[in-house]
């Protein structure tokens, strides 16, 4: 099993930036991919952004593009988010995700923290 763990969320006005941690424990031998996927109210789960191990392959959801950027510290199994001219529409719960299987899910979820982008 893994845990995760997220932390960085809160208020923040339109155009302003936050950035999101969450640090996996557990079993984190080996390599993984990691990543953020957002829920806003109404919405379906979308994926943000992930990461493989390397950091050779990122990929971006076409919303956040030039605006967001993840990395990962594998010495400390921890993954960032850094979210810049934030606006309305990121308003949502972030989770942090973690191992993806054979069929491209992702297989640990953190609890979620809260992304609150008032206009």
């Amino acid at each position: 099993q893994v845990q995760l763990v997220e932390s960085g969320g809160g208020l923040v006005q339109a155009g302003g930036s936050l950035r999101l941690a969450c640090v996996a424990s557990g079993r984190t031998l080996g390599s993984y991919r990691m990543g953020w996927f957002r829920q806003a109210p109404g919405k379906e789960r979308e994926s943000v952004a992930t990461i493989n191990w390397s950091g050779g392959s990122i990929f971006y959801a076409d919303a956040v593009k030039g605006r967001f950027t993840i990395s990962r510290d594998n010495a400390k199994n921890t993954v960032f988010l850094q979210m810049n001219s934030l606006n309305p529409d990121d308003t949502a719960v972030y989770f942090c995700v973690s191992h993806r299987d054979d069929r491209g899910n992702y297989v640990y979820w953190g609890q979620g923290t809260q992304v609150t982008v008032s206009s």
